[in-house]
C-alpha cells in the first residue's frame, strides 16, 4: 500500500479535492500492482460507490442540509446568537460563551461542522476581536466549538456512522445530546476563565426589555430540535420524517415569520444543498469502495487481531479506536474515515461487549476534534477560507481546546451513562 499512500498524500499536498485523490490513488494502485484484476475491480468499485449511496438512511442527509442552507440565508442564525447574548453577553468571557452556545444550537440545526464555523463564525468573530480577544483566540474557539454541533442532533457523522454500522440513527442522535452539553459546559469553563486573566472588558447588562424582545425573535428557531429531538423521542418521527418536517419549518419559519426568504434564496438554497449533497454522497461512495478494497486484500484480518490481542477487554477496544480515528480525521475527511473504519472495527466492539451507541457517540467525537486539528483538519481550511487568515494563526490558540475534548473523551469513557443515559431511557431501560 506504499504507492497508495505516497500518491494519497501527494495530491493531498497538490490541493486536489479529498475525492479525487482518494478515488485517485485507488485506480493507480490496481493499475499498478493488479493489473490482471484492474477492470474487474474498476467496475467492483463503481457498484461499490452506488451501493454506499443507495442507502435509505442516507435520505435524510439532503433534506437535513437543505434546512440548513434555507436558515442560514435567512435571519435565524444571527436571532439565535442575540436570543444567547443577551443573556450571557454581560458575564466575564460571555461573548466567547456565547459563540460556544452558538454554535451547539445552530448544531441543532445544521448537523455539520464547517456549516457551524461559517454561520456562527461569520457573525461572532467581528464582535470578540472588537470586544479585545486576540484572533488566534477566535479562531481557535470558533472551529473547536463547531466539534459541538457535530454531536448534536441532526448529526451527518450520526448518520454515516449508523449507515455504516447499521445502528439506531435515533439513538444515535439521543446519545449525542448530553454529551454536547458537557464540551459546551467545558468551553464556558476555559471562557471564562480566560477572559479573567486576560481582563477582556465586560458588556453592559442587557435590560429584562431587551431580553423578552430577543426572545421573541429567537423562540421560534428553537422549534428545530423540538421537532428533531422531540419527534424522535416520541416515535412520532423518524429521522428522515424528522428531516422532512425540518425543511417545511424551516421554509416557513423564514419565508412567513421572519419573512426574510426571497425566490432567490430559496434557488440558492436549492443549489447549495445540491453541492454539499453532492460532495457528502462522494465521500460516501468513495468510502465504501475503500472499505471493500481493503477487506478484499484481507488487510484487517492481518492488522487488526495483533493490535486488540485475542481477548480484547472494553477499554482496550474503545482506546485504540478512539486513537485510531482521532488520527486518521487529522488527515482524511470524517465522513470518508468512518464509512471505512467502522465497519472494520464492527466485529471487535461487538465482542469486547461495547455499547455499539457508545461507540458512535466516541466515534463521532473524534472525527470532529479530528476535523479541527492539524495537519489537514478540514475544519481549519474552512476557517481559512472564510476569514482569510494564514494557517498558523488559524491553529494558534488550539492546544486548549483540543485538551478540553481530549477530556471529554475520557470522561465518557469513563462515565458511558452520558451517552447512554437517553438512549436508554427512549428504550425504556
Amino acid at each position: 500500500m506504499r504507492i497508495f499512500g505516497i500518491t494519497l498524500t501527494g495530491m493531498l499536498l497538490f490541493g486536489f479535492p479529498f475525492m479525487v485523490t482518494l478515488l485517485g490513488s485507488l485506480i493507480l494502485y490496481l493499475m499498478i500492482y493488479m493489473p490482471g484484476m484492474a477492470e474487474a475491480m474498476i467496475i467492483a468499485m463503481v457498484q461499490q460507490i452506488i451501493a454506499g449511496v443507495s442507502q435509505p438512511a442516507l435520505v435524510c442527509v439532503p433534506m437535513f442540509i437543505l434546512s440548513a442552507s434555507i436558515i442560514t440565508s435567512g435571519e435565524s442564525a444571527g436571532r439565535l446568537i442575540r436570543m444567547i447574548k443577551v443573556f450571557v453577553g454581560h458575564l466575564p468571557g460571555g461573548l466567547a460563551i456565547t459563540t460556544s452556545s452558538g454554535c451547539t444550537l445552530f448544531g441543532a440545526v445544521s448537523g455539520s461542522t464547517q456549516a457551524t464555523v461559517a454561520a456562527v463564525g461569520g457573525t461572532m468573530r467581528p464582535m470578540l476581536l472588537e470586544a479585545g480577544y486576540k484572533s488566534p483566540f477566535t479562531l481557535g474557539l470558533i472551529i473547536n466549538a463547531s466539534d459541538i454541533a457535530f454531536l448534536i442532533p441532526p448529526s451527518i457523522g450520526f448518520i454515516v456512522y449508523g449507515v455504516a454500522t447499521n445502528t439506531s440513527i435515533g439513538m444515535l442522535f439521543l446519545a449525542g445530546i448530553l454529551p454536547g452539553l458537557m464540551i459546551l459546559l467545558l468551553f464556558s469553563i476555559y471562557c471564562y476563565l480566560y477572559s479573567k486573566v486576560k481582563k477582556i472588558p465586560l458588556l453592559p447588562r442587557a435590560s429584562w426589555s431587551e431580553r423578552g424582545r430577543a426572545v421573541r425573535d429567537g423562540l421560534p428557531v428553537m422549534g428545530f430540535p423540538a421537532i428533531i429531538v422531540g419527534g424522535i423521542y416520541t416515535g412520532i418521527l423518524s429521522p428522515t420524517e424528522a428531516a422532512a418536517v425540518a425543511v417545511l419549518y424551516a421554509m416557513i419559519l423564514e419565508a412567513v415569520v421572519y419573512r426574510s426568504l426571497t425566490f432567490s434564496r430559496l434557488i440558492d438554497a436549492f443549489l447549495q444543498t445540491g453541492v454539499i449533497t453532492g460532495v457528502v454522497f462522494i465521500l460516501v461512495g468513495a468510502g465504501q469502495a475503500f472499505s471493500f478494497l481493503i477487506g478484499f486484500l484481507q488487510i484487517p484480518g492481518a492488522l487488526l487481531p495483533p493490535l486488540f490481542g485475542s481477548d480484547p477487554s472494553m477499554l482496550r477496544v474503545m482506546t485504540i479506536v478512539v486513537v485510531v480515528y482521532f488520527v486518521a480525521c487529522m488527515f482524511v475527511d470524517p465522513i470518508v474515515a468512518i464509512f471505512i473504519l467502522s465497519p472494520v472495527f464492527q466485529p471487535y466492539v461487538v465482542g469486547a461487549g461495547v455499547d455499539p451507541i457508545l461507540l458512535g457517540t466516541l466515534v463521532t467525537l473524534q472525527a470532529a476534534i479530528g476535523s479541527a486539528t492539524p495537519p489537514f483538519g478540514c475544519d481549519i481550511f474552512t476557517a481559512q477560507l472564510i476569514f482569510r487568515r494564514p494557517y498558523l494563526e488559524v491553529i494558534g490558540h488550539a492546544l486548549p481546546f483540543l485538551l478540553i475534548l481530549m477530556l471529554a473523551t475520557v470522561l465518557l469513557i469513563s462515565f458511558p451513562n452520558i451517552a447512554l443515559f437517553l438512549p436508554n431511557l427512549a428504550m425504556g431501560g
